[in-house]
């Protein structure tokens, strides 16, 4: 079984380096949470808003994620200064299929 947190948001007008800083230090941090298996993100740079979307094979570990000291920091850094809005969703996937080439 896997499950997704899809991050959604919206950037507040800044210079980026704080918010830099500690985007690199999350998507560091998340790889050492047992159960991450991965994530893909973009931002659209015209309206400024992003989507990130991760995935877990357990919903304990999106927990632990969710708890983990310096992403409690981070979340409140979002709150304070990164983002003007976000929502989060935690998903169950259901299916898993695609086509390759």
């Amino acid at each position: 079984m896997s499950y997704v947190v899809i991050f959604r948001s919206t950037r507040n007008l800044d210079d980026g380096h704080l918010y830099s800083e500690w985007s690199e230090k999350m998507e560091n941090l998340v790889k050492t949470i047992d159960g991450y298996e991965h994530h893909f993100g973009f931002r659209d740079a015209t309206s400024r808003d992003g989507v990130t979307v991760s995935y877990f094979s357990s919903l304990e570990a999106i927990s632990e994620w969710k708890n983990l000291g310096e992403h409690k920091v981070a979340q409140q850094l979002g709150r304070d200064s990164f983002y003007e809005e976000y929502s989060i969703q935690v998903c169950e996937v259901l299916r898993d299929y695609g086509f390759e080439a």
